[in-house]
């Protein structure tokens, strides 16, 4: 017999924080790379510093992401990495993703 947590909808288990497109790139892009620079990001999510900032740190609040500050040429290099509790919670999110787009066909 189904649990009623098996019997919740799929859109339920979907993350806040990840609905947004530039936090799904972010998190996406973060995943495949063992870190990514601000300036890449930016360039690679076509936004504005200030919306990439503001979006990667509600990441960094929820503990999804972590960053290292460094100079580079004396010029300041922020990296950003996807931490445990994020790649945990981005899964979650894709397979609930997954499994509202099976349910639906």
């Amino acid at each position: 017999m189904a649990s009623a947590n098996d019997m919740k909808n799929p859109i339920d288990k979907l993350n806040k924080a990840f609905e947004s497109r530039v936090r799904l790139g972010i998190m996406s892009t973060l995943l495949v790379n063992e870190y990514v620079d601000f300036n890449s990001l930016k360039d690679l999510l076509n936004v504005t510093d200030g919306n990439l900032a503001s979006h990667l740190k509600s990441l960094e609040q929820s503990e999804y992401i972590e960053m290292k500050k460094e100079f580079i040429n004396r010029k300041p290099n922020t990296k950003y990495y996807v931490s445990t509790k994020g790649r945990q919670a981005f899964s979650e999110h894709i397979s609930a993703l997954e499994e509202l787009i099976k349910n639906n066909n």
